[in-house]
């Protein structure tokens, strides 16, 4: 068996999407100048959240450049990769808030861990080393993140909140923790 991806018609092979790309940059530039932002995030917040092309969080959050750090992956998971981008922001650059924000259909929600992860084995030889990050219900995935922050000794989770973005209509809402 091998693991397939199902995707969509396109147009775009990666020469022509990125050569496309390099032109959208070279227009960026003639429009946006020169500017020298702070290292640091200006509202020293971080927002982990999943790497989905549907969350424009500039937009949603009324954010802009230098503001904050948004950090991304598959799910907005609390991995050991994001844990360190965190530790780096908060030490290094300032941010003291964190959001966590997952969406309303996501991609992990149409999978099952254990039959993937066999998928995956059977196609490559050896089983993932990593979580994968299904799940069914998106505020208990929300609740527990933040609870892996705010338990991470490498984390400040004094300040760390969650939230589902609907990605129908652009709304959030906060997810209130289970101890609250």
């Amino acid at each position: 068996m091998h693991l397939r991806v199902e995707r969509s018609e396109s147009p775009y092979t990666g020469r022509v999407i990125i050569n496309e790309l390099l032109a959208n940059n070279r227009a960026y530039v003639a429009r946006h100048g020169h500017q020298v932002l702070p290292t640091e995030p200006q509202r020293h917040l971080a927002v982990l959240t999943c790497m989905d092309s549907r969350l424009d969080l500039f937009g949603t959050l009324g954010l802009e450049l230098g503001e904050a750090h948004l950090i991304r992956n598959a799910g907005g998971l609390a991995t050991d990769d994001a844990v360190r981008s965190l530790l780096l922001s908060q030490r290094l650059l300032g941010t003291r808030a964190i959001m966590v924000i997952h969406h309303t259909r996501c991609g992990l929600e149409s999978f099952v861990e254990e039959e993937l992860a066999d998928a995956i084995t059977a196609d490559i030889g050896f089983r993932p080393p990593f979580r994968l990050g299904a799940y069914r219900d998106v505020d208990a995935d929300v609740r527990e993140t933040v609870a892996a922050l705010r338990s991470s000794p490498f984390v400040d989770g004094t300040d760390v909140r969650g939230f589902v973005f609907d990605v129908d209509d652009g709304s959030l809402r906060e997810v209130i923790p289970a101890s609250s």
